[in-house]
Parts: C-alpha cells; sequence; structure tokens
C-alpha cells in the first residue's frame, strides 16, 4: 500500500480551502470541514453565548458526536452555565468538555479572583488562552462562530484560517449576517441565552460584561471603558490577536 504524501504546511491548506468552499453555505463549510483530511481531526469551541446556539444547532445536524469544547472560565454568569446545560441536553450533543483554568496556576496567580481589576489581559491568558490551547492540543482544527459583522479584525474573517503553524481554524458563519442569525433562531425555535433579554447582546465574564444601550455596538459591553476587544484566544503566528475598537 503506497504511503499517504504529507500535508501541505498549513497556510497552504487554508488558502486551497478557500477556494474550494468559497460558495459554499456555512452548513456545507462545516460538513466538509469535519470530512476533509486537509482539515484533520476538529473541535468546536463555544461560549454557549448570546449566539452561540445557532451554530451548535448546525453542528447538532451534521454531527453530534464532535467535540465541544467549552471554557468555563469561573467567573462566568450563573446564567451561562445553566444555558449551557440546556441547549447540550436540547441538542443531545454527546461530548462537551468543561475547560476550566488549572488550579495551580489559578492559586498561584489569582489566588483571591481580582486579577480582571488590575490585567485583563493578565486574567484571559490565565483563564482562557492558556486552558483553551492546552485542551486544543490534541486538535488539527477547532471551529468558532465568529462572523464578518463583528468587527475589528474579525471584518475579513475567511471560512478557513490559519492559527499558527500547525492549526486550522474553521469560520462557518464568517459571511453571515445579523438577520440571518436572528431569522435562523426563530425558525428553528431555539433557546435564546437567559440575559439577552435583560440586554446582554455579548455575553463573556460577569465582572467584565455589562448591558449594551440602544445603538450600541453588540460587543461594547465587552471590557466596556478599554480599548480591549478580544479575550485572547484567538491566534495569528502563534500569538494573541488583540486589536483596538472600531469606530
Amino acid at each position: 500500500m503506497p504511503l499517504e504524501a504529507p500535508l501541505a504546511p498549513v497556510a497552504e491548506r487554508v488558502t486551497d480551502l478557500n477556494r474550494r468552499y468559497a460558495h459554499h453555505a456555512a452548513t456545507d463549510v462545516l460538513r466538509h470541514a469535519l470530512a476533509d483530511p486537509q482539515v484533520g481531526t476538529t473541535a468546536m469551541v463555544s461560549s454557549f453565548g448570546a449566539e452561540s446556539v445557532v451554530l451548535l444547532h448546525v453542528l447538532s445536524r451534521i454531527d453530534r458526536s464532535v467535540p465541544v469544547l467549552f471554557l468555563d472560565t469561573e467567573m462566568l454568569f450563573p446564567e451561562t452555565r445553566a444555558y449551557q446545560r440546556e441547549v447540550a441536553q436540547r441538542l443531545r450533543l454527546s461530548d462537551v468538555r468543561v475547560i476550566t483554568p488549572a488550579r495551580a496556576d489559578l492559586l498561584m496567580e489569582d489566588p483571591e479572583s481580582l486579577l480582571h481589576r488590575r490585567d485583563t489581559d493578565a486574567c484571559c491568558a490565565l483563564r482562557k488562552t492558556r486552558p483553551l490551547e492546552s485542551a486544543l492540543s490534541g486538535f488539527d482544527a477547532w471551529i468558532t462562530g465568529r462572523k464578518r459583522y463583528q468587527g475589528g479584525q474579525r471584518a475579513a474573517l475567511e471560512f478557513f484560517e490559519a492559527d499558527g503553524p500547525n492549526r486550522i481554524k474553521v469560520n462557518p458563519l464568517a459571511f453571515w449576517k445579523p438577520t440571518d442569525v436572528t431569522e435562523y433562531m426563530a425558525n428553528n425555535k431555539l433557546p435564546r441565552h437567559p440575559l439577552v433579554a435583560r440586554s446582554f447582546a455579548s455575553v463573556g465574564c460577569a465582572p467584565c460584561t455589562t448591558k449594551v444601550q440602544d445603538g450600541e455596538d453588540p460587543r461594547a459591553g465587552r471590557w466596556r471603558g478599554q480599548e480591549k476587544v478580544e479575550c485572547g484566544i484567538h491566534f495569528e503566528n502563534g500569538r494573541a490577536v488583540r486589536s483596538a475598537r472600531q469606530p
């Protein structure tokens, strides 16, 4: 039996994947990504936040056994934890993995859970970036729910991205509009995160998330008053991506 040809570098594969699937719908992109050997072993990362149920529902219609990584920073709203359990049960997701920060790291770096007050970047690294990087170590790719309309560096998203030299990110909803999200949720009668009705348009950790006023950007309530708009779990060339909030 002939040996399989080695995979091309991630950057080359991403270019080829975007070319091949350029005109596909989100569901087709996700379905192909889960089966394409150029992508490899794949997990979905979900915050179970305001819009997360859409992509989780799409996944559940394709393969409920795909690992879903849920980052519990131990500073989440209790409503988010309850919503995570509700959605996972309703969609019958069979491999939801709750990822938490390393206990020893918490005791050393944030024993009083106050790190977010003096250094939000360090807090996100401790409670999100490092735990996720560890959880993703066994995967070749991961699926995100990011969309172009969310602005900042997301405004130029493609379906496939290089996540450093060894991993691929898949963004099936990259080209969706806000109306696509709301219509999909309504048409499929999907449960909303309970905090959405209380004016939380984007839901993160409780200390760093505030309500959004009418007319504000949906992510305006994340790290309000700071230029920070990303927690740092998205990488370019192995480094956490941070960008200034767009006007």
